[in-house]
């Protein structure tokens, strides 16, 4: 799906990375705890968060994550913006909860990403 697709899906504002648009995203992720991103992510996804912290965008360095929503009507600070731009991070905000914002995009065929577990360690 592309970023341009999900910006229309959320009613979405673009903070940054409006020369990306057409960046495509094969998986959504909906997540506060940037340890389960972490732990967790391993595909191309949009990661959808209500945490607004230079963590989220930390984390989506490490993992090659190329964009990140931000939920609830969160606005990150000018000093996040800056970060994410000199990293090539898309950031998007809409006023959807994170649940709402994770099914319309779900509803619209964005896959989630599956979490494989180890049998053992449940």
């Amino acid at each position: 799906m592309r970023i341009s697709e999900i910006r229309e899906i959320l009613d979405a504002d673009i903070l940054t990375g409006e020369d990306m648009l057409d960046l495509n995203i094969d998986y959504g992720y909906g997540c506060d705890l940037m340890s389960d991103v972490l732990a967790f992510v391993r595909n191309d996804i949009i990661l959808l968060s209500g945490l607004v912290h230079p963590q989220v965008i930390r984390t989506a360095e490490m993992l090659d994550i190329n964009a990140i929503a931000f939920v609830r009507g969160k606005r990150p600070s000018s000093e996040l913006i800056r970060m994410a731009e000199m990293k090539n991070i898309i950031l998007l905000t809409t006023k959807h909860t994170l649940f709402t914002a994770c099914g319309l995009l779900y509803k619209n065929g964005l896959e989630g990403e599956e979490i494989a577990h180890d049998e053992d360690s449940l």
